[in-house]
């Protein structure tokens, strides 16, 4: 199959799942047992208000009729508008997603510098103590959940030892670098910045590893395995009869060969960061688009509830996406 014919049919398959998500999300929001209406004028309101208040939301209209709707916004690139904040969803998103996706890739270089190494060395030495340390650090960072990592990290380096801070993106005397990207190490660094990138890193170290910690157990277990595959093959074998040194056939032969199962769950870890930052954002007051959307379910704001949840789902797609290209690219046989 050429990589053009798989990518369309990526695409295609992409397009189904984004659909199936927009049913269940809308699903799930209308189903919870509460009414945004009183949520937003109280239990005392006039009948008039109630019903205009409905009306002006198109909760009036059949549950078909408010799909159909929700649905045309959507292709549209219209969300809309958000109940808190009264402003359109996709511009709250574009507000608290950089947030977001800069807390992301810290945790995914974390997690990849860290869980590359040790997969590499647990397996090379294999039944030894690194090996034992690897598979214990990993299956603590697979079992334990992200608010009891963040609460443990948060007492022992922001409350105990003052060493980090322990909220926010940086410091309330901190001026904000101008926004170019809306990543604050990033903006900081283009505008020169020292002191705003310094306050920005000391801020997003805690939460970055404790969101990248179950990543870099992820990723170095794979590693693991998929190096101790690859160690058993026979033109490793060969390498090392040929007089080859270790070293050189480790790094070398086998460990390109072994990083090619490595980079699909590097992706994929990168788009479940995204995801899964919900609970990191709302343990470190971290102002992202989990957060928001956590405020918005407390509000029973549907369109920045649908809105938010639909959008990460597009990201986590294309991460999807990305990954099958990349892994089709190298890897022919997965075309079939």
């Amino acid at each position: 199959m050429k990589l053009e014919t798989f990518i369309i049919k990526r695409l295609f398959l992409m397009l189904i799942v984004l659909f199936g998500v927009s049913v269940v999300v809308f699903v799930v929001a209308r189903a919870i047992p509460a009414d945004p209406v009183g949520a937003i004028l109280g239990g005392n309101a006039p009948i008039e208000l109630v019903d205009e208040m409905r009306r002006r939301l198109g909760l009036d209209k059949p549950l078909f009729d408010q799909f159909l709707d929700f649905m045309s916004g959507v292709v549209r690139g219209d969300l809309g508008v958000s109940i808190k904040s009264n402003r359109p969803v996709i511009k709250d998103i574009a507000e608290f997603f950089p947030a977001t996706l800069e807390l992301a890739i810290v945790a995914a270089l974390i997690s990849i510098i860290l869980g590359v190494p040790l997969g590499i060395f647990s397996a090379v030495h294999r039944n030894k103590l690194v090996d034992h340390f690897c598979r214990v650090f990993s299956i603590l960072g697979v079992s334990m959940p992200v608010f009891w990592t963040g609460l443990l990290l948060l007492i022992l380096f922001y409350y105990r030892l003052g060493w980090l801070p322990g909220s926010g993106r940086v410091g309330i005397f901190t001026v904000m670098p101008p926004k170019v990207t809306g990543l604050l190490l990033l903006d900081s660094l283009l505008a020169g910045d020292f002191g705003a990138f310094k306050d920005a890193l000391s801020h997003i170290i805690l939460p970055a590893v404790v969101l990248g910690y179950s990543a870099t157990a992820s990723i170095a277990r794979i590693m693991r395995s998929s190096m101790l595959d690859v160690l058993r093959q026979d033109f490793i074998r060969t390498a090392k009869a040929k007089g080859i040194g270790r070293r050189l056939v480790i790094y070398r032969h086998a460990l390109r060969n072994a990083l090619i199962p490595v980079v699909t769950v590097i992706g994929l870890t990168f788009g479940s960061l995204l995801e899964g930052a919900v609970l990191t954002e709302t343990i470190f007051g971290w102002p992202g688009l989990g957060r928001y959307i956590v405020n918005s379910l407390l509000l029973l704001d549907y369109p920045a509830i649908m809105g938010g949840t639909l959008f990460v789902a597009v990201v986590y797609s294309l991460v999807n996406l990305v990954v099958d290209i990349i892994y089709a690219a190298l890897d022919p046989r997965m075309r079939v």
